[in-house]
């Protein structure tokens, strides 16, 4: 009893005199990150990376009801823990399993708040969590990053707003990012002078606007948000015109955790592409029965014009039964899963329930049946706030999914239209792809049935989608979550000799470059861009498309240099798939990869496309070869420039 006693006052004591300190350290699992949280006049922090300090004297706040949480903090209480967990997505974007481990401080402070930081071994994360009960208003919230020197920037600029989410990769430094300038929205990635990569997304986004950033005259950048609109009126059938706005950025519970904001940290520019942050901090699915989600590939009739011209078509092609039947056709002999209906399969677009006079939906849901394809409907997001009840409709006629289009804002309401309606559709066993849409941020966990974001220069862009901008996908776009690029090309071209507009569609970089695409780019939702007919006319290049999966088992980065190169391996099931892209650059870029990845004592059958020797020039030129392989054997890869490589390894 006596020994319980003095065990306890060494507790109480210890307690006491951890909560007098004005700082707290969090390291990571491995021992390699740190963070230093300091209490003063607000909260900052630290970042190291080893000895390298990576991120310096970082602010944050939120101010709910004119309260401003983080000033002059009072510490109640500060606790620690340590999770090691797995976590099994269903949308397995890069692995089956998804390790979940890290250590965790939570800063408990007087006036019912929170703050939550956690240091995974490739990053941290924090967050606000409040318990103020009622409804509040929250007015702002900061989120300032300051690097301890001037630091390279990649980032998306834009004016408003309301953008797309599509624009191409500036390059900054952190010196010349004044508050003056344009906006960035998320990711943001920085490198720092010694080589360490530092990604900024956010995850857990509910009921809340999304994070946009603007320099702040030193060498780093704040956050600054759009306020929750009071006032809208139609602007056209896709959009609205935000007339008036409140003085607040987001009305919400006062009780709840808000989203996480999160930076991957890496020495290795393969670590920006294998990261798992998004999920890792995601909440869990909400849906009990998934198993009627089915993530894949689909047809897609816009940027081919919907006019396929074989010698086997004599119908006149357009948005009509005779054209839809045909690409229902091309997507049941390869076996695609779903078809998309884009823009002009309605009479008009905010009316969900007339189709044009030239499209018999029934007739078609029935043929896409009897061969196994679903149908995609593309629908304004006007249109689905204004017919809410049209999910339940969808279901009943068979529809398998609808691609949602022109939200171009992350304001608090536009957030929550996209919970409610992945949310509203899961119950009628429907699945969503947001086009005109901002980047992943955890919904897609928590409705598995959301399979896909825009929010990319893709390759609807023509010959303003070019892989020199396309090559920063992976590391940054794509690391935060699923994208819609839509790629599958068969028209290639070298930027100094595009010239290509719809119905005769055409991208840049080698036709090598276009079928690595489907392996490199990760998407529930891979669309095949271009004309059954030049599939058809294209046979191995079509077969081996159509072979790649959606959903991967494994990932393995066999090399990777930001805006210049990526070359990955993944894995589903027993079966391979490789795939690599590179940029615009002076040579082409040689390497011999070591296939110890694969299992032992198995022998594999290796089918590549690769770059022909006159790719450079005439983006066309692939070459087809087939070799057996085994673990430990060495491929040799040469990309050229705007090129790839793509090989599948089918076990014998």
């Amino acid at each position: 009893m006596k020994r319980f006693s003095s065990l306890l006052l060494v507790v109480v004591l210890f307690a006491m005199a951890s909560l007098a300190q004005t700082t707290r350290t969090l390291t990571s699992p491995n021992g390699k990150l740190k963070t230093v949280v300091t209490l003063a006049d607000g909260i900052t922090y630290d970042v190291f990376l080893g000895d390298e300090l990576v991120m310096d004297d970082c602010r944050l706040s939120l101010n709910v009801g004119g309260n401003v949480l983080g000033s002059k903090p009072q510490l109640k209480q500060a606790s620690q823990k340590s999770v090691n967990e797995i976590k099994k997505p269903f949308l397995r974007l890069k692995y089956a399993e998804v390790p979940n481990v890290y250590n965790e401080l939570t800063l408990k402070m007087k006036g019912n708040y929170s703050v939550i930081f956690r240091a995974y071994d490739d990053g941290i994360a924090y967050r606000f969590v409040t318990s103020l009960g009622k409804e509040v208003k929250v007015y702002d919230e900061d989120i300032s990053v300051f690097f301890p020197e001037e630091t390279d920037l990649v980032l998306q600029t834009c004016g408003s707003f309301v953008t797309s989410y599509e624009e191409r990769y500036s390059f900054l430094k952190t010196g010349a990012w004044t508050s003056t300038q344009q906006m960035a929205h998320l990711p943001i990635l920085a490198t720092t002078k010694a080589g360490t990569r530092i990604l900024v997304s956010e995850s857990d986004l509910t009921d809340y606007p999304g994070a946009f950033f603007r320099g702040n005259d030193a060498h780093g950048f704040s956050s600054v948000f759009p306020k929750a609109t009071a006032k809208e009126t139609p602007r056209s059938d896709k959009s609205n015109n935000i007339v008036l706005c409140h003085d607040y950025i987001a009305l919400t519970q006062g009780t709840r955790a808000y989203p996480w904001r999160y930076f991957v940290i890496t020495s290795e520019d393969a670590g920006l592409i294998e990261n798992t942050m998004t999920c890792r901090l995601a909440q869990e699915s909400k849906l009990d029965d998934i198993s009627w989600i089915k993530p894949g590939q689909a047809s897609w009739e816009w940027w081919n014009g919907a006019i396929p011209y074989g010698p086997d078509v004599d119908f006149k092609a357009g948005l009509n039964v005779e054209t839809y039947k045909y690409f229902i056709d091309f997507a049941s002999k390869y076996g695609i899963p779903y078809i998309v209906m884009d823009e002009g399969w309605a009479n008009n677009n905010m009316d969900p329930y007339t189709p044009n006079p030239n499209v018999d939906l029934h007739e078609l849901i029935a043929y896409g049946k009897a061969k196994n394809v679903g149908i995609i409907l593309w629908l304004t997001w006007r249109c689905v706030e204004d017919n809410p009840e049209l999910f339940a409709k969808f279901a009943e006629w068979g529809v398998k999914g609808v691609k949602i289009d022109f939200m171009d804002r992350s304001d608090q309401r536009i957030v929550n239209f996209y919970e409610n309606t992945v949310k509203e559709a899961a119950k009628h066993h429907i699945f969503v792809n947001f086009h005109g849409a901002y980047k992943p941020s955890g919904l897609e966990y928590m409705y598995p049935n959301l399979l896909s974001y825009e929010g990319v220069a893709g390759m609807e862009q023509m010959g303003n989608c070019k892989p020199e901008n396309s090559v920063y996908f992976p590391f940054m776009r794509n690391a935060v979550g699923p994208m819609e690029y839509t790629p599958g090309a068969m028209n290639s071209m070298q930027p100094d000799n595009y010239s290509a507009r719809r119905p005769n569609s055409a991208s840049i970089g080698t036709r090598a470059y276009q079928m690595a695409l489907f392996v490199v780019f990760e998407s529930g939702l891979q669309m095949l861009a271009d004309n059954p007919t030049l599939y058809y006319n294209n046979d191995d290049c079509t077969r081996f498309i159509t072979s790649v999966p959606v959903l991967w088992d494994d990932t393995k980065v066999l090399s990777a240099k930001v805006g210049d190169h990526v070359l990955v391996a993944k894995r589903n099931a027993e079966t391979w798939y490789i795939g690599g892209m590179t940029g615009e650059r002076k040579a082409p870029l040689e390497m011999e990869v070591t296939l110890d990845f694969l299992p032992e004592n198995q022998t594999f059958t290796l089918t590549s496309f690769e770059d022909g020797i006159n790719a450079d020039r005439q983006a066309m030129h692939y070459v087809k070869k087939v070799r057996e392989v085994k673990k430990g054997d060495v491929v040799k890869i040469k990309m050229v420039r705007n090129g790839g490589y793509a090989a599948v390894l089918n076990a014998k």
